[in-house]
């Protein structure tokens, strides 16, 4: 398995509705793409231990079949519309890509 896992951060002049509509659009656009085998999107649990880092406002988790997959997610046009609709609000973007 490809697992993408993608934290965001918003910027501090974000309106309030950026969260939302993050979070409903990683379900909506990405979600949609025929090689993510699941999805899941929301902001932090704020799991209160030293070692979590909780500072993120929308987390983001994307499994995939293998690398092949997941070029095609990073080249399809609902990846690139989902970047589109929602880039204006990013301070920071940090990604981790794993094999599971």
């Amino acid at each position: 398995m490809f697992i993408h896992y993608v934290n965001f951060w918003l910027k501090k002049d974000a309106p309030s509705s950026a969260r939302e509509q993050l979070v409903a659009d990683c379900r909506k656009f990405l979600g949609a793409v025929p090689t993510v085998r699941q999805l899941w999107a929301g902001p932090p649990a704020m799991t209160p231990r030293e070692v979590v880092d909780n500072s993120y406002d929308v987390g983001l988790c994307v499994v995939l079949e293998d690398s092949a997959a997941h070029d095609v997610y990073q080249t399809h046009p609902l990846h690139h519309e989902f970047i589109a609709r929602n880039k204006v609000h990013w301070e920071r973007v940090v990604v981790r890509d794993f094999l599971g």
